[in-house]
């Protein structure tokens, strides 16, 4: 099969188009040909070696952890998937080689689901590892109805799914920030933009009006906007970050994607339902997967990055 591999870490150039065996697969484990491979930030903290010391990784190593595609084998101990099935999924498994930017995915059967029908499969090649986060996170600091959220970085990829989530799950408010260029992007997602920067703080509480503070502040960005944070919520608890681990001296959570099936047939049927929408800013065939990692790496995406197959 064609793959994108690389055989030591470093920039984009390590990316490479490479034929390798097709991935045989384990008995609880689905063959999946890949249409779509979504591209996050945490590729190219793999691909430059950042995580190394986390996860064991291996070469030649194929980044990616998201997929959509179609099943082509099933293990025997395989239940709920048949060959033919469209279906989607977060394919982070407990070693880093062999990962979704390929023709052929041998995929685990806990981080699978049937992909929804209202997305195309670009759309659902960014749906699961961004929608996990936004998710999951969301739970970690109990959003629910009549909550004001605040989302650092809406208009990225997990920071505009993380807006929708939020008004699945109850809230009544949802402030993004984002630059100016943004603003409108946010308001078609159900969001009040608010620019981010020195005056974030003052921004917000003028924004909320009353105390000018939110039930919830959800990281994407860390930095600054993870340290601002405090000032802006009623209780630290609900700090959620994605992105530093620092959130747990300010009394915050971290959070973390975990591939749950439950938590994609979730996702899948809202995204079914019309309440969830991924936006993907731009496509790359799979060659040139190395184009699609400089796009990422300047930081100004608005909604995913999707590889086709």
């Amino acid at each position: 099969m064609k793959a994108i591999a690389q055989d030591e870490f470093g920039d984009v150039d390590v990316l490479r188009v490479r034929e390798l065996p097709e991935p045989r697969i384990a008995f609880d484990q689905v063959l999946v040909e890949v249409r779509a491979a979504g591209v996050n930030p945490v590729d190219r903290l793999v691909r430059m070696g950042y995580v190394k010391d986390r996860v064991p990784h291996h070469f030649p190593l194929i980044p990616g952890w998201d997929v959509a595609g179609v099943v082509r084998e099933v293990g025997p101990a395989v239940d709920g998937f048949e060959p033919g099935d469209e279906v989607f999924g977060y394919q982070r498994k407990d070693h880093v080689q062999h990962g979704t930017y390929a023709e052929l995915v041998a995929a685990t059967e806990r981080g699978l689901a049937h992909k929804p029908a209202a997305l195309s499969f670009a759309e659902a090649g960014g749906l699961a590892l961004t929608g996990l986060t936004a998710l999951q996170a969301l739970r970690r600091v109990g959003v629910s109805s009549g909550d004001t959220v605040l989302v650092h970085a809406a208009a990225g990829g997990v920071g505009h799914l993380a807006v929708q989530v939020a008004r699945v799950l109850g809230a009544s408010r949802v402030i993004g920030t984002a630059s100016p260029r943004n603003h409108g992007f946010l308001r078609s997602l159900g969001a009040e933009p608010v620019s981010y920067g020195d005056a974030l703080v003052d921004n917000v509480a003028e924004l909320v009006g009353g105390d000018g503070l939110v039930d919830v502040a959800f990281d994407c960005v860390g930095g600054a906007a993870l340290n601002d944070s405090p000032a802006l919520v009623r209780d630290p608890s609900r700090i959620v970050s994605i992105v530093d681990t620092n959130v747990l001296e300010l009394g915050g959570r971290y959070a973390y994607a975990k591939p749950v099936q439950a938590d994609l047939e979730w996702l899948a049927a809202h995204a079914d339902a019309g309440e969830l929408k991924v936006v993907v800013q731009q496509t790359f065939p799979l060659a040139e997967a190395a184009e699609a990692h400089r796009l990422l790496e300047g930081r100004h995406v608005r909604g995913k990055i999707v590889l086709t197959v």
